[in-house]
């Protein structure tokens, strides 16, 4: 500009001079990236090696908790914990599908990497409900009728199931619409409402049809259940009318509104 003093004119040629603004941060932003990823990388080699190359955090041990048919040793050898192995590249969950998979009785387990060196195995084992008498043999049933294990002697207190299924009449159509296994866990589901008092007794579980299920108890007593329907009013009923008839022999609650009883 024609006007512009000799001063103004020496500022803008200052101003010009060198990168603009723009371009001098965006470099001072990436000496700065630079220098945090270097910073990163010789913090991360230690870090690495330290998980994965060095004798410290190694897998050396394995302890097993909550077994009570199953002892440790069989939990451990069944669990394939690769000892010697980083800790940190254990696969716990593949130790989980071994244990499920070769041990039935387990219900749960929990694998948990115990730092610097262990492994914890912390089972829960399924409950037997019920009991299959098969040549010999028991077989046990767990709460969600799952077919669990073969024992050669009877777990003590656990009743019986006998499954006397007709092939004709309405006990026919039962099973036509009903499987087995779905009949088997509707004594299930009786044997697990029924009173704590009546359970400690009872001796075997009988089922005929769905709606069908009676028990026997060690005394000789019979419980006519019916269907494993309305289990907690049924329980109450019995508890009612065992308490209004000591001395009868047998019990019907399948329709728990009308309750009955009978014998001595």
């Amino acid at each position: 500009m024609a006007g512009s003093t000799t001063a103004e004119r020496g500022e803008r040629q200052q101003e010009s001079s060198g990168p603009p603004l723009r371009l001098r941060s965006r470099r001072a932003r990436l000496r700065a990236l630079v220098l945090l990823g270097l910073a990163l990388v010789f913090l991360g080699i230690p870090t690495v090696w330290l998980f994965y190359g060095s004798d410290w955090l190694r897998a050396e041990h394995v302890s097993v908790s909550g077994t009570r048919v199953l002892t440790p040793d069989q939990v451990e050898s069944a669990a394939e914990v690769p000892l010697g192995k980083p800790l940190i590249s254990v696969d716990t969950s593949a130790i989980e599908t071994r244990l499920r998979r070769k041990l039935p009785r387990i219900d749960a387990v929990d694998v948990v990497r115990s730092w610097p060196h262990g492994i914890d195995l912390k089972v829960v084992e399924r409950t037997p409900v019920l009991i299959v008498h098969k040549g010999g043999k028991f077989i046990e049933v767990d709460d969600e009728g799952v077919r669990f294990a073969t024992v050669s002697e009877a777990p003590k207190g656990v009743p019986a199931l006998e499954l006397r299924l007709s092939r004709s009449g309405s006990a026919a159509a039962s099973l036509r619409r009903f499987e087995e296994s779905r009949l088997v866990r509707e004594a299930v589901g009786v044997a697990r409402a029924v009173p704590a008092a009546v359970a400690r007794e009872t001796r075997t579980v009988k089922v005929r049809s769905y709606d069908d299920i009676s028990l026997e108890l060690r005394d000789g007593r019979t419980v006519v259940w019916g269907s494993s329907e309305k289990g907690a009013a049924k329980a109450r009923t019995l508890t009612a009318l065992m308490k209004a008839t000591p001395d009868a022999g047998y019990f019907d609650v399948s329709v728990p509104t009308a309750p009955a009883s009978a014998g001595s």
